[in-house]
């Protein structure tokens, strides 16, 4: 019963953000929005909507180890198992110029990240602030790149042509019904997720914030896994590197503040004396191929899948032995 709750989660939370990202992207052509406005908003929102109603739900149910170790799990999860993975399918070339705002922000939330968790307990002060964090850079990015076509801008208008292949957005009421459906199965989905993951958690005799750094962490990072292997498969990479930035900075601003407004956040030990670290170092490398130009090869990819693979058995290991 419980890999059955799991694996139901699991499927809901795919199709949910599926759902949920056309049906919106679909209402917001309908009442005119910028490509600009839904590529920056809509899709980096809810691409990692099943972060949230997981880490928020876990949170409320008294697993914070879910809650932060889903949010340090999938970004580490987006950049060595998502990006290793696109990089396999096409090698990754993208124009430094595009990420001239986006990579500093990344590494920015990245510290930020590791000084709140470093300290052992991210309080509704701190998510605050996140969530200003994020505002402003929204805000801020949208003034600077309305009415232009520089390449970041051109970035985030592709991430919306990638995820919706229609040239004239649906009826109201059919974009309506996928984005409140989508919603709902994501709800149904982090609610399965988050049950069946305490369970195992229990039953296995380890942390929740083990099982929320590895199988809650990659669950709900699939909506991210599906748009970067179109886009790989598009030899788009430049979308699939800018969708994951954006995924990170939603996970750490937008996810971890709105939880930890919810409710302080006790972070575990294991995340402190690990995750983070491998996190910081992730983002790390990433950000210098992304910014110098770098091109990341097949080759390389491979390296970043046997790293994740590498990462993931130790947890398991450590944590079972």
């Amino acid at each position: 019963m419980t890999f059955l709750q799991i694996a139901l989660g699991l499927v809901l939370l795919v199709a949910g953000g599926d759902l949920l990202v056309r049906g919106s992207v679909g209402l917001a052509k309908r009442f005119g929005l910028s490509e600009l406005l839904i590529g920056l908003v809509l899709v980096g929102f809810g691409t990692s909507t099943p972060e949230l109603m997981t880490s928020a739900l876990a949170a409320l149910n008294g697993s914070p180890g879910i809650a932060v170790g889903n949010v340090a799990g999938s970004n580490i999860a987006n950049i060595l198992l998502i990006l290793g993975l696109t990089a396999v399918i096409s090698p990754l070339l993208v124009d430094p110029k595009a990420l001239l705002r986006d990579g500093p922000a990344n590494a920015l939330a990245a510290l930020a990240f590791a000084g709140l968790a470093l300290s052992g307990l991210i309080g509704r002060e701190a998510g605050v602030a996140l969530l200003l964090a994020l505002a402003a850079y929204l805000v801020l990015t949208y003034r600077m790149e309305k009415g232009v076509h520089s390449p970041s801008a051109d970035l985030h208008r592709g991430e919306v042509q990638l995820v919706t292949s229609e040239e004239k957005p649906g009826g109201l009421m059919v974009n309506l019904v996928m984005a409140f459906g989508g919603l709902a199965m994501i709800l149904t989905g982090a609610h399965f997720l988050v049950t069946g993951a305490t369970s195992l958690a229990k039953a296995a005799g380890v942390s929740d914030a083990i099982i929320g750094v590895t199988i809650v962490a990659v669950g709900t990072s699939l909506p991210e896994l599906v748009t970067s292997v179109i886009a790989a498969l598009k030899r788009q990479t430049d979308i699939a590197l800018g969708n994951i930035l954006g995924s990170n900075l939603f996970n750490i601003l937008g996810i971890l503040g709105f939880t930890a407004v919810l409710t302080p956040l006790q972070v575990p030990q294991e995340i402190m004396s690990l995750d983070i670290w491998v996190l910081l170092g992730a983002t790390a490398v990433l950000l210098v191929f992304a910014m110098t130009g770098g091109r990341i090869c097949r080759r390389e990819g491979a390296i970043m899948l046997l790293a994740y693979a590498g990462y993931t058995g130790y947890v398991l290991m450590n944590a079972l032995g």
